[in-house]
């Protein structure tokens, strides 16, 4: 066996060990660990501790070693809320940049409202979880310390979804949300919608009490699956993004309020349903700006149905392809919350303005790196960063970054 030391955790999670001039990566290890095992392909398989790290903990997952769902419940809390803020600084320090953290959020276990869970027909039943480790293969999930409680207790009726309306050889992706409503179920990859097929899945939405089951956008609605944002309530559209947790959303909206107080017109870029819009709107006019149509909709919709907002107007704009030219943006504060790709071609032309205050929000520490040194070569200074954790015991974290022009 030939014997490593872990030197650091890469990007996703996965300890990078060195012996001699060879390098490799070890799941479920920590910085400072001598382990052994043999490469293959540039990964040890089985790594086998020799030397445990003092912030070695005993993951509480009985599904941890095979799950992909997590890959740090290993480390001690305050090492992996340290490495997450570290992956963040790590990232804009190799863009020249740097800026205080001024806060930091960890959602607690048990609280991720919104799962995307994987689904698969057997001879005997269902698999129902998330995928092992860069696999296809579904780790069925009895306990899951991530989840909500509602969720965990609906797992068996989500198996009994699976083996009503999964093929053989097909799998399923249900996307599943807590809502004071009750669950709202959104399943994609199924069979057909057919009499007998629908008969099957309303009378297990009535047995589980759901207010939503939607399949393949088909949607058997028994209660509208609404969400505060805010003082409004919204009907996101079935599957729609939404933060992961109530308590992640809080803290980026608590960071966002700060960054934009004052400010009497906001622009909303990657806006979803209105996460940060309609709160907003409690004491700014607000532009929201959105690729598709269907969140535009349902923030539009909750937006009429509460009173005392001020001024809310929507654009349909994909931002990549098209983004907000100087021109259009003389608002008082942007906030911003694109994908994991980032938004350059958007940080190119805000640079180009003269907005006095950003607001972003980044979920990928390397494209938000890149786009941040846009802004800062045009003469933006970053001037403080809140890092929120609510992806709990894996690689993502999430940033909400105050920008000022100088």
């Amino acid at each position: 066996m030939t014997t490593w030391t872990v030197e650091r955790l890469g990007r996703k999670g996965d300890g990078v060990a060195i012996a001699g001039e060879s390098r490799a990566l070890a799941a479920l290890t920590l910085p400072g660990e001598v382990i052994e095992g043999e490469a293959e392909a540039g990964r040890i398989a089985s790594p086998r501790i020799v030397t445990p790290s003092a912030e070695r903990v005993r993951p509480p997952c009985p599904h941890y070693r095979a799950c992909g769902g997590c890959s740090l419940m290993h480390g001690s809390e305050a090492f992996v809320k340290a490495w997450k803020v570290g992956v963040v600084t790590e990232a804009l320090r190799a863009q020249g940049l740097s800026a205080p953290v001024t806060g930091v959020h960890v959602s607690p276990p048990r609280s991720r409202r919104r799962a995307v869970l994987s689904g698969r027909r057997t001879k005997k039943g269902a698999l129902l979880g998330f995928h092992a480790r860069a696999s296809d293969v579904i780790v069925d999930i009895a306990d899951c310390h991530v989840l909500r409680p509602r969720i965990q207790s609906a797992l068996p009726l989500l198996r009994r979804l699976v083996v009503a309306g999964a093929s053989r050889s097909g799998e399923l992706s249900l996307t599943v949300t807590e809502t004071p409503a009750g669950l709202d179920v959104a399943v994609t990859g199924g069979k057909p919608m057919e009499a007998a097929l629908f008969q099957a899945l309303a009378a297990l939405a009535d047995q589980g009490d759901l207010a939503r089951l939607s399949w393949d956008g088909q949607a058997i609605t028994r209660r509208p699956p609404a969400l505060a944002m805010g003082r409004a309530r919204v009907v996101p559209p079935p599957g729609g993004f939404l933060q992961a947790t109530a308590e992640g959303e809080a803290a980026l909206l608590a960071a966002v309020r700060g960054m934009v107080r004052g400010a009497e017109r906001v622009l909303d870029l990657f806006a979803g349903c209105g996460t940060f819009s309609l709160p907003l709107a409690e004491t700014a006019e607000i532009h929201a700006v959105e690729g598709l149509a269907a969140p535009l909709q349902a923030l539009d919709a909750a937006a009429r149905q509460t009173p005392g907002l001020r001024r809310i107007t929507t654009e349909i704009r994909d931002l990549a392809r098209r983004p907000l030219l100087p021109d259009e943006l003389a608002y008082d504060a942007i906030v911003i919350d694109p994908p994991r790709a980032g938004a350059e071609a958007q940080a190119r032309e805000i640079a180009q303005a003269q907005v006095p205050t950003l607001a972003w929000v980044s979920c990928d520490p390397v494209t938000f790196a890149r786009d941040a040194r846009i802004l800062a070569e045009s003469g933006y200074k970053l001037w403080q960063l809140f890092v929120v954790d609510q992806f709990r015991w894996s690689p993502h974290v999430e940033t909400v970054a105050e920008f000022r022009r100088r």
